[in-house]
């Protein structure tokens, strides 16, 4: 099957809010199919460099072979929670002038059945983003309690069925395993008593178990504690979003650290005080043109937001924090524990301990735990 050529979204947008500087050094956090890769190389001289991280094996290897032949550019396989050590592997804690994050799924996975992404194309239950680890989502509906994929499906997918679409999807499972994306969709399609007729009715279904099963909230936290450290004074953080969780997280983020404490000593200059917050938002959320969106209507729903850097010091992050699968877990086990989940009280303590024993394989799997192997061009 031929597949369609991969478009960056809001391409000359990114790449204007990076500010680009001839001889600066940049990082693409998710090199996908290389095109923002290929944009930023084109306005850097030959002292620039850019770091090119991606957790997809398949879109490493491409971007290694796209750009064989240009020095400056190294590419790593790893998640880009994982950002602060690919960036201190090279030296470069604190010396980035700009590091570019794009949180959507690829047109080459979306396109590639085999990578199970895709309610669209029938193809194996797999929906990992790094093909090389972690479980399959086939086998993680093998481990997943109900009450945790409830929760999964409202608070990731924002699915108001949640409730009947999970109890159908174990049910089947328990019988027999789904093995394709096709039997997904079908049996969620059954599973909805209604369903909005201009969207199909797995869509949230599929983006809930993604989110959940690639830990995608919870690499995102992850990254955005440590982007503040490696950028250099008025280094930029540009970060594109395709659905409203991601943006939030973002959103805050940028608001959290762009504001003033309010501990501040009563004899200190006004004019210093903007120096106080370690970035400052270059500008609110900014949507594709009207014309992007007919040429590719992928890039509907995507936001941009930015944010620079400032010269204030910054706090060590606390990564030990528990966030995305890993905090959403914990959340229902504690339910469970206090007796708040419906229909917990008379397994309470039976349940609490298979979800603590079934998921703790599922979080210890999640590439964001793995230890990093740095896999640099030479």
């Amino acid at each position: 099957m031929q597949q369609a050529k991969h478009i960056p979204v809001m391409l000359g947008e990114a790449i204007n809010a990076l500010a680009i500087r001839d001889n600066g050094i940049y990082v693409d956090a998710t090199a996908g199919a290389g095109g923002h890769c290929s944009a930023i190389l084109d306005q850097l001289g030959s002292d620039g460099r850019l770091l090119a991280i991606d957790r997809d094996p398949d879109a490493v290897a491409g971007v290694r072979d796209r750009f064989v032949e240009d020095p400056r550019i190294e590419v790593f396989h790893s998640p880009f929670s994982r950002i602060a050590e690919v960036v201190a592997s090279q030296g470069l804690i604190g010396k980035v002038n700009g590091i570019l994050v794009d949180l959507g799924v690829s047109s080459m996975q979306l396109d590639q059945p085999e990578r199970g992404f895709s309610f669209m194309r029938s193809g194996d239950l797999d929906m990992r983003m790094d093909s090389d680890h972690g479980m399959t989502l086939s086998q993680w509906l093998s481990t997943v309690d109900e009450f945790l994929l409830v929760r999964v499906l409202r608070e990731y997918g924002e699915e108001r069925h949640a409730r009947r679409i999970a109890a159908a999807i174990l049910e089947q499972h328990a019988q027999q395993p789904l093995a394709t994306t096709a039997e997904l969709a079908e049996l969620v399609a059954k599973a909805m008593p209604r369903h909005d007729h201009k969207k199909h009715p797995a869509t949230r279904t599929f983006q809930a178990l993604r989110i959940a099963l690639n830990d995608e909230l919870g690499e995102l936290q992850r990254f955005l504690l440590q982007v503040i450290s490696l950028l250099a004074e008025g280094g930029r953080l540009v970060v594109l979003s395709f659905h409203s969780l991601e943006d939030r997280i973002v959103k805050r983020f940028i608001a959290q650290h762009s504001k003033i404490t309010d501990e501040l000593p009563l004899d200190l200059p006004v004019i210093d005080v903007e120096r106080l917050a370690p970035l400052t938002r270059v500008r609110m959320g900014k949507k594709p043109s009207r014309e992007e969106v007919s040429i590719n209507s992928r890039s509907r729903s995507v936001i941009m937001r930015v944010a620079e850097r400032t010269t204030a010091p910054v706090a060590e992050p606390d990564l030990d924090q528990l966030f995305g699968i890993e905090e959403l877990t914990q959340r229902v086990a504690d339910q469970q524990r206090s007796g708040r989940a419906k229909g917990t009280s008379s397994k309470k303590s039976k349940s609490e301990s298979k979800t603590k024993q079934r998921f703790q394989g599922l979080l210890n799997s999640q590439s964001g735990i793995q230890p990093l192997k740095l896999a640099g061009v030479s």
